[in-house]
């Protein structure tokens, strides 16, 4: 028999194995789904009059949002990032809506922004994410090379 306690353990050490060895896009991916499970976990809070466990899904939802807004690039694409940005930001701000004014509202209109955005993301092709992956292996070579010893690659600097 498994207790609670033992299955969210259990979740939590397969997540951290699944991230340590995760691309960046499935790590964006795992951070969009995380962030709308932690919303309908919130709503459903609310819903049922549970202010302990709606504060700590809104906090862990706004946390994750603002980690994804933390990995735009500028310098690869000024104008989707800021669009992005844009986003995520009103996201934010409606999360903090929800948690102050107790709003299943602010929740639904932060799944509105959040849910196409994670369907976009969820559709990518595999051949576009290999292509990306290439990508960071070249760069990530081109920077082996420059140390003489891939001491950039292999995480030393």
């Amino acid at each position: 028999m498994f207790t609670r306690r033992g299955l969210n353990a259990y979740r939590q050490n397969s997540t951290r194995t699944e991230l340590s060895v995760a691309d960046p896009y499935t790590i964006t991916k795992m951070l969009f789904q995380g962030a709308f499970e932690r919303l309908m976990q919130a709503r459903g809070a609310i819903e049922h009059g549970d202010l302990a466990l709606k504060g700590s899904k809104l906090a862990s939802a706004s946390t994750i949002i603002e980690n994804l807004r933390g990995t735009l690039d500028f310098n690869a694409n000024a104008d989707l990032a800021q669009k992005l940005f844009d986003m995520y930001t009103y996201i934010i701000d409606r999360i903090a809506d929800a948690s102050v004014k107790i709003s299943i509202e602010s929740i639904d209109a932060a799944l509105k922004v959040l849910l196409p955005l994670k369907n976009a993301w969820d559709q990518i092709p595999l051949s576009e994410q290999q292509k990306a992956a290439a990508q960071r292996n070249a760069v990530q070579h081109d920077a082996a090379s420059v140390t003489g010893n891939g001491a950039i690659a292999q995480g030393a600097v």
